[in-house]
């Protein structure tokens, strides 16, 4: 049976149409549409319920080396009040999950990953943890709310101070107080655009929800979500990372740092990246979707992770695995669209960009 969030019936008075996403009821989209939150969120300021995600804190002497065990990406070096992106890996080289780590101090640490691996991720890392620090499943005693947008800013700047906003890009304020709430202020997100990540206590998520509404902020859903984060190109797992993809292969060497060890690491070094994550532009008529075989001529050369039709671009796209051999920019290709062949041709991600 599937879980609410403190949420729940905020959505409903709102009209959002409920549906099960990762163990959740959660909104996909309210009266007004996806195409609206959408574009609310690329020109505006938007609001999502991420209260599903799952929260970890690692403590101790030993908190930066078990993380690094577990992380393809470095931990070393980070500051206080910083957030870092990072693949985990299994044994043999493919993804757990990926997630990111928000350090408080050099012996606390707050790990936030994907909610429909909650578990999963929470039985590997107690399976992996080394001596010297302990790891808690914090999830439930933590609400989220992501403000996405230009004008997110502004709208923040009207409970709090400039100074009291996070100086940087994926960096954090542990104690902010956002319309009387008392939360942790992020300044990360999922949707390619500024924007910020509000975490609270559960009993203090329908106050600060309503008062960002009142400031202006759209309600958005899962629909917004998903094409706002296809549009610029971020990798989903179950989509462009499985158990079964490296992170080599998934686009993701940038957040890998195989210089120090951690597991799954000689795998994934072996495996190399036979196969590579690309952008599809879809240049005949129709939309291509996940799951649909991509060719060159009678040669299958791989499969679409992720596609639609996306609003602020104005067209349909996908993200594909193909063979490594065929990733230049302008290479023709085919997706099988149920039995008929869609004309694509390879282009760089991510589609859109911030500021382009």
């Amino acid at each position: 049976m599937e879980r609410k969030t403190p949420l729940y019936d905020v959505h409903v008075e709102l009209g959002g149409r409920m549906v099960p996403f990762a163990g959740y009821l959660l909104p996909v989209q309210y009266p007004k549409g996806v195409i609206h939150e959408h574009m609310a969120v690329r020109e505006g300021v938007g609001l999502f319920d991420v209260s599903h995600m799952g929260e970890v804190r690692f403590e101790g002497a030993g908190a930066l080396k078990a993380l690094n065990h577990l992380m393809a990406n470095d931990m070393t070096g980070m500051a206080d009040g910083q957030v870092r992106y990072s693949p985990m890996l299994n044994e043999e080289g493919g993804i757990v999950d990926d997630l990111v780590v928000c350090r408080f101090d050099e012996t606390h640490y707050m790990a936030v990953v994907n909610a429909a691996n909650r578990e999963k991720d929470v039985s590997w890392m107690r399976a992996h943890l080394l001596e010297d620090a302990t790891m808690t499943d914090v999830s439930d005693e933590w609400a989220q709310l992501a403000l996405q947008g230009p004008k997110s800013k502004e709208l923040l700047l009207g409970f709090l101070p400039e100074e009291a906003l996070p100086k940087k890009y994926y960096h954090f304020v542990p104690e902010a107080e956002v319309a009387g709430v008392k939360c942790i202020l992020s300044r990360t997100g999922y949707t390619g655009e500024w924007g910020y990540e509000l975490y609270c206590r559960p009993e203090d998520a329908e106050a600060l929800f309503r008062a960002l509404l009142k400031a202006g902020a759209e309600p958005c859903g899962l629909g917004a979500r998903d094409t706002l984060r296809l549009e610029a190109a971020m990798p989903l797992y179950g989509h462009e990372m499985t158990d079964d993809i490296s992170p080599l292969e998934a686009g993701l060497a940038w957040a890998v740092k195989p210089e120090h060890e951690f597991v799954g690491r000689e795998a994934m070094l072996k495996r190399g990246a036979p196969r590579a994550r690309v952008g599809l532009k879809v240049t005949g008529k129709g939309i291509v979707r996940e799951g649909q075989d991509v060719y060159i001529g009678a040669e299958k050369i791989g499969v679409t992770t992720s596609g639609t039709h996306l609003p602020y671009l104005g067209g349909a796209y996908a993200m594909a695995l193909v063979d490594g051999k065929y990733t230049d920019t302008g290479t023709q290709v085919e997706a099988d669209v149920r039995g008929r062949r869609v004309a694509a041709e390879i282009v760089p991600l991510p589609f859109y960009k911030r500021g382009r």
